[in-house]
């Protein structure tokens, strides 16, 4: 390659790497880019591959501790032991989260299907230090789910660090699942998990 040919490249890669920064910190600026990269997100989530393990019923779960507590869109704490008896579907989650926003249309999706059955309750808690983006975050979408202000968790059995995280438990108060990071929800094999799960 003479001279000229790899200035002419180098001077083609500089402008195409000064384009592509100055998109994203166009994105960044605007405060487009969580938007940009969950949209990304969904689009690996549509092919399917990651999805929550779902574990044998048979398995001995260990104990959840119930003491969890968020609180509702009135500002009332609630607890996660208000829920014994019941199946359980907590989502941690933030609007600031890209792979967060990837999954939700999924969790709507499940919710949808399930969401109102009698012994199955779906706990879609925000870490937002502002609720209201939340709560402008389900009403742009069209979400119906029911949201919560994440207030305290006991030390243990929800440790996770991660966001999204997502965990199942059963109605006598053992964590069915743990799924840190984002997964497809909406899958016939996690509904049918979640129903055997209640008894329905």
């Amino acid at each position: 390659m003479t001279n000229e040919k790899k200035k002419g490249s180098l001077k083609r890669s500089l402008i195409e790497w000064g384009l592509l920064i100055g998109v994203a910190l166009f994105l960044y600026l605007m405060g487009w880019h969580t938007q940009v990269i969950g949209t990304m997100q969904r689009g690996l989530l549509a092919t399917g591959l990651i999805k929550p393990t779902v574990p044998e019923l048979t398995a001995n779960f260990p104990p959840a501790s119930p003491d969890f507590f968020f609180a509702d869109p009135d500002g009332v704490v609630r607890s996660l032991g208000e829920h014994r008896g019941e199946v359980v579907f907590m989502n941690i989650w933030a609007t600031w989260c890209p792979p967060c926003i990837a999954e939700m249309p999924s969790i709507q999706a499940l919710y949808d299907r399930i969401g109102e059955k009698e012994n199955v309750r779906f706990l879609i808690v925000s870490v937002d230090e502002d609720f209201t983006k939340a709560e402008q975050f389900m009403e742009r979408r069209n979400f119906n789910l029911p949201i919560y202000h994440f207030r305290s968790r006991a030390p243990g059995t929800y440790d996770s660090s991660v966001i999204p995280t997502t965990y199942v438990i059963s109605p006598d108060g053992r964590l069915a699942l743990e799924k840190r990071g984002l997964a497809k929800y909406d899958t016939r094999e996690f509904e049918q998990f979640i129903l055997d799960l209640s008894g329905i």
